[in-house]
């Protein structure tokens, strides 16, 4: 992540105060402080201990008060959302039923580039948020994270391992489980050692732009390895039939 220049775009208390009193009169500075206080703001501390307030920090300020005035949630419930919102977490609907992430993909159903990039903010999700949205069970989230074909970083899990999950749980209804598709992960790492050796010198040069082609060119290759291996497929089950 980039980081900002010291005090880059930065306002005081005063000056945020100012700004959210043109939409709530009411507001005062105990008011910011106690939302700081309760963990729903971080402003950043001058050597001197004076606050300092982003652009993000007052529009997440402007939310929290919107909220509190419009729904009357409790500061344990905003806490939550907001976390949510910090993780790219949105509801599908009103009960709170998450979504499966859309994997991109071309309107032949092959992977494309776009499949293997990240967006601005990709989601991460609890075990339970997983489980939720990809609507298996825990034993086979277990059993899927033993045989290494699921694997969350630091407790969190990625878009890719959701759909990974829900694929697995449509697999398993044809008596196929996390044990019997080893050979999968096994390739993909296959897969991945392959675009690495052609990435790796353009991650090496120093020109301007070199990360950025790095990048494009792992997507562009991962995207034609995994459509060369699906059309493998295709053609050894027309040769069976």
């Amino acid at each position: 992540m980039t980081q900002a220049a010291p005090n880059a775009a930065r306002l005081s208390i005063g000056e945020v105060l100012d700004e959210l009193r043109a939409d709530f009169p009411d507001v005062s500075i105990s008011k910011i402080r106690y939302l700081e206080t309760e963990g729903l703001v971080e402003p950043e501390r001058t050597p001197a201990g004076y606050r300092k307030f982003s652009r993000a920090d007052v529009e997440r300020l402007h939310l929290v008060l919107r909220v509190q005035r419009d729904t009357y949630w409790p500061l344990k419930v905003i806490r939550q959302k907001l976390d949510d919102l910090d993780r790219g977490i949105v509801a599908s609907d009103d009960e709170g039923v998450l979504q499966v992430p859309r994997v991109i993909m071309s309107p032949d159903g092959l992977p494309t580039s776009d499949t293997f990039s990240r967006g601005p903010q990709e989601m991460r999700f609890r075990r339970a948020e997983l489980l939720q949205a990809s609507g298996i069970a825990s034993d086979l989230l277990d059993e899927a994270e033993q045989y290494g074909l699921i694997v969350p970083a630091q407790g969190a899990y990625s878009e890719a391992d959701v759909v990974i999950a829900k694929t697995l749980g449509d697999l398993s209804g044809f008596g196929l489980g996390p044990r019997h598709l080893r050979a999968f992960r096994t390739a993909a790492d296959r897969e991945v050692g392959l675009v690495e050796q052609i990435v790796e010198p353009l991650r090496r040069r120093r020109d301007v732009g070199a990360q950025a082609r790095a990048e494009e060119t792992a997507h562009h290759v991962a995207s034609l390895s995994v459509v060369l291996h699906s059309m493998l497929v295709k053609n050894g089950l027309r040769r069976r039939g």
